[in-house]
This record gives structure tokens, C-alpha cells and sequence, in this order.
């Protein structure tokens, strides 16, 4: 049985990001796979202190991050998976702190300064990428979005050989539970409850078939 996890990047762990990655997992399921969901806020750990340990020749830590915390073993847990959905809302044009953090720990230890670049990672995992945002789709290219998200998008097949990496922009999300709550004249409330109830379900339609495709 294929084992498959989910990193949520959100600090909020019932908010959209979660919402997708759960129903991702929910098509990984129905192809048969382990599923596992991980809430990043729930955890103590911090981005890469840069100490090069995992670059030590002939040292068994090599490929391998030094720190220790409570990201450690879910690291070990995910290089020898098969597979990886990583998701995280856009705050200020980029992914959350707790999710480059992540991506550090994740991605630079099992990369190897080689020439050309190699990978000590133990196994294939094919890995997919989930982001939110409150941007619609058809402003993104002029915000910069998707030249800056997709330099990432390399680094699966470098350090996993993924094969099918694939990405699920989710746009213009419902924010806040109430609106009128909040200092948010910049939106239009009636707009995004459309967004919300109308296009929301179908991002969770195409986040299922991803779990899908990436099991299948």
C-alpha cells in the first residue's frame, strides 16, 4: 500500500489550504493509499541554520538534517514515502514562513553539491504542490505569482525524480467568516461568498483528482 502525506503550510488548520489538502488525501485514498495530513503550526521546529552537516563527506549524518526537533522524524517519514502534496496559502507574495522552513529541512539536506547536482534521497516520491490565495487567477502573472512559485517546482525531480509534478493554484478564497466584521472594503463581500459556494467546490474537485494522479 502506498503511503502518501500532506504538509499543511497554514497556520490555520481548518481554513482553505487544509480544506484542499484534505480532500486531495480523500483522492489518494480512493486509489488505495495510506493518507496522512500534517499541520506545520502544530509542530516546534525551525527553517535550515545553514551548518552544512548534511554535506560532510563521509559522515553518516550526510543527506540528512543535524537539528533535532519535532520535524525530524516526520522528515524521515516523508523521504521514504511515495508521495508528497505540499500546500500552502500566499501571504505577501509567497508561501508562509512555516512552509519555507519546511521546504528547507525538506529539500537541502538530501541535495549534494555535486557536479552535476546529485540527490542522496533513499527513494522516488512523487511530490505536488497546493497553493491559496486571494488573488483571481487572472491577475497572477501581473502580481508575479507564478514566476516566483514555480522556481520551486524544479527541485522534485532533482532531490525525488518525481515524475508528475502538478500544482493546484486555488484563487480568490473566502477570507473571513464575516466580513463585515473586518476592515475589508477593499473586496466585495457579496463577490467572494460567490467565490465560496460556486467555484471553491470545484478547486475541491480538481484537488481530489490530484490525490488521484498522484497515486495513480
Amino acid at each position: 500500500m502506498k503511503k502518501i502525506y500532506a504538509v499543511n503550510g497554514s497556520p490555520r488548520k481548518n481554513g482553505n489550504t487544509a480544506k484542499i489538502l484534505a480532500e486531495a488525501l480523500k483522492g489518494a485514498q480512493s486509489m488505495g493509499a495510506e493518507t496522512q495530513l500534517i499541520n506545520l503550526s502544530d509542530l516546534n521546529f525551525s527553517g535550515c541554520k545553514s551548518c552544512f552537516a548534511c554535506k560532510l563527506k563521509n559522515s553518516p549524518k550526510a543527506g540528512r538534517c543535524a537539528l533535532q526537533d519535532d520535524l525530524s522524524p516526520i522528515l524521515e517519514e516523508i523521504i521514504n514515502s511515495d508521495g508528497l502534496i505540499m500546500g500552502s496559502p500566499i501571504y505577501f507574495s509567497a508561501e508562509t514562513g512555516l512552509y519555507r522552513n519546511f521546504l528547507e529541512r525538506l529539500f537541502f539536506p538530501l541535495l549534494q553539491y555535486t557536479n552535476p547536482a546529485s540527490s542522496l534521497a533513499p527513494k522516488k516520491v512523487e511530490v505536488s504542490f497546493v497553493f491559496t490565495m486571494n488573488v483571481p487567477a487572472e491577475v497572477m502573472n501581473d502580481y508575479g505569482y507564478t514566476d516566483y512559485l514555480e522556481k520551486t517546482l524544479r527541485f522534485p525531480k532533482l532531490i525525488f525524480g518525481s515524475e508528475k509534478t502538478e500544482v493546484l493554484y486555488v484563487n480568490d478564497t473566502y477570507q473571513f467568516n464575516d466580513y463585515s466584521k473586518y476592515e475589508s472594503s477593499m473586496f466585495d463581500a457579496e463577490h467572494k461568498a460567490k467565490m465560496r459556494d460556486k467555484k471553491f467546490p470545484q478547486d475541491l474537485k480538481k484537488a481530489f483528482e490530484l490525490g488521484k494522479n498522484l497515486v495513480g
